[in-house]
């Protein structure tokens, strides 16, 4: 009897043991299964055939032709930047030992980006550097010093220098950069920075100063671009919210690279400089508003709730302001710049955490203070910040553009410069001239607004964020932009030429008429001022 119960309770135990081995390797082989899935998964689903042929797939088509997959800046392909991990176990796909440290622990993601993880479990709180990402982060400022200034001495915007260094410098050049998504996180400072000082600047007195020609004139060429590539992109079958942000982003032109030429000419206080320098000015204060734009073309905010929320941020941030700038007024410099970089941080937190964009918190964070007698003191302060970080975020946009993609498709990228060059020209001459300008003053402003402006780069990240345009037409825009404004000075040598051709062919006036005119238009601008 004793030996049946034993037996009995040893087949017990037996069976319960099997059945709780067999329960636990099943379940070991399902989250196998589950975690391969989540982490290769994306990769088959984005393969799937279409049925429909439309012309939006015709265009697709072109484009899959001239920007192969390789050119794609979602992912680096693994034979140019850190190796493939698909061949690899799956445990150190997500936990691998660096190399240099014995005690840094890293995760690759399913895009081969690499990211330095916390310290592990210990007794004692221990700081930890990632000496990688100081040293990309040394590689990218200097190479953007370098590339900066070897422009500038060429005579071409500094900004093509940012660009074209980050480009070397990136996977698509000498792979001297292992981080990519730090360093570019890092960077999204430089878009905050450079939207904060463009708020400090922002003045309605500098609005009324430059005339209906600057502010009417500027909204209806962003009208107009918007309309034209909205109208484009329906009739092509391709989405609506993508032709209107084209539109917006060709609005834009370069306010700093079109002023230092019209400085060096001597041409700023001439009827066409104070022209131009007017729209540029509206198109800077523009910017915001494209900002809060970008979220309902996105399909991620409705209007209403955009409108409320930006009401919200207003009245949160309104105390805070004040607080800070009336504590700080007496302080030190180092003090000011503090509580200065301090507000625009907490603004553009705020800004996202209502549902809205860094960029546009930062914004605001700066139009709130150029209404105060602090404009320019603050200015001030963060302009050598600024300046440093917008550096930083213009490599790294220049990261995405390789070197070979740059050769390989200069002739697609050269029609889309002449195609933007002739559009803008003609639409802006258009404009200009409608508000009874003459048709060669028409033209130099519309020639002078010809390229795509700095600012464009940080409205399409902000898209490309948003999954509003996709990876061909993000390359074709990013290429598009750089090259246009590589174009800019000889656009303005070719000024003088045009003029002369056009005085023969009885296109333009006489210089004698034109210099009446400007004499009646300044006595008008100033009749305005008063």
């Amino acid at each position: 009897m004793a030996k049946s119960q034993i037996g009995g309770a040893f087949r017990f135990w037996f069976c319960l043991f099997t059945i709780l081995i067999y329960a636990r390797i099943s379940s070991s082989v399902r989250s196998d299964k589950e975690i391969r899935e989540r982490f290769y998964g994306n990769l088959l689903n984005s393969t799937a055939p279409e049925s429909n042929d439309t012309i939006a797939k015709m265009f697709d088509r072109v484009l899959e032709k001239e920007f192969s997959e390789n050119d794609q800046p979602e992912g680096p392909d693994a034979s140019s930047f850190n190796n493939s991990v698909a061949d690899q176990q799956l445990q150190d796909v997500f936990s691998l030992e660096n190399e240099d440290s014995d005690d840094m622990t890293t995760l690759i993601d399913k895009k081969d980006n690499v990211f330095v993880m916390s310290n592990k479990k210990s007794k004692f709180p221990i700081l930890q550097v990632d000496l990688r990402l100081i040293s990309d982060l040394v590689v990218v400022i200097v190479s953007a010093a370098i590339g900066g200034i070897l422009f500038s001495c060429l005579g071409q915007p500094v900004i093509v220098g940012y660009l074209l260094a980050g480009s070397i410098i990136g996977p698509g050049g000498l792979k001297f950069i292992s981080e990519m998504v730090q360093v570019e996180t890092v960077a999204q400072f430089g878009v905050v920075f450079l939207l904060f000082a463009l708020g400090l600047e922002f003045s309605l007195t500098k609005l009324k100063a430059v005339g209906p020609v600057a502010v009417i004139g500027g909204l209806l060429q962003i009208i107009t671009f918007m309309f034209l590539c909205g109208v484009t992109a329906m009739l092509c079958g391709a989405k609506l919210s993508e032709g209107v942000f084209v539109g917006s982003f060709l609005s834009m032109s370069s306010t700093a690279v079109v002023i230092k030429f019209l400085v060096e000419r001597n041409t700023n206080n001439s009827l066409p400089g104070q022209v131009t320098i007017g729209t540029l000015i509206f198109q800077d204060c523009a910017v915001g508003l494209l900002f809060a734009l970008l979220p309902v073309l996105g399909g991620t905010s409705g209007l209403l709730q955009g409108m409320i929320s930006m009401g919200k941020l207003g009245i949160s941030v309104v105390l805070v302001i004040c607080t800070l700038l009336f504590e700080t007024d007496d302080a030190t410099n180092e003090l000011y710049q503090l509580a200065a970089v301090a507000f625009c941080l907490l603004s553009a937190w705020c800004s996202d955490k209502l549902g809205l964009s860094l960029e546009l918190g930062s914004f605001v964070a700066g139009v709130m203070i150029s209404t105060t007698d602090f404009a320019q003191h603050t200015l001030d302060q963060v302009e050598p910040i600024r300046n440093l970080f917008a550096a930083l975020f213009l490599s790294s946009i220049g990261m995405l553009i390789h070197v070979h993609f740059l050769w390989s498709h200069v002739d697609i990228l050269l029609a889309s410069v002449i195609l933007v060059i002739v559009i803008k020209t003609a639409v802006v001459t258009i404009v200009t001239k409608a508000f009874r300008y003459s048709i060669k003053t028409s033209f130099i402003v519309g020639i002078s607004l010809a390229q795509i402006g700095e600012f464009a780069f940080v409205l399409l990240s902000r898209a490309s964020n948003l999954h509003l345009i996709e990876g061909k037409m993000y390359l074709l825009l990013l290429g598009t932009t750089a090259f246009s404004l590589v174009t800019t000075p000889l656009l303005f040598k070719l000024i003088p030429a045009v003029l002369n051709l056009g005085v023969l062919m009885h296109w333009f006036p006489s210089e004698s008429n034109i210099q009446i005119e400007e004499k009646a238009s300044m006595i008008d601008s100033f009749n305005r001022m008063l």
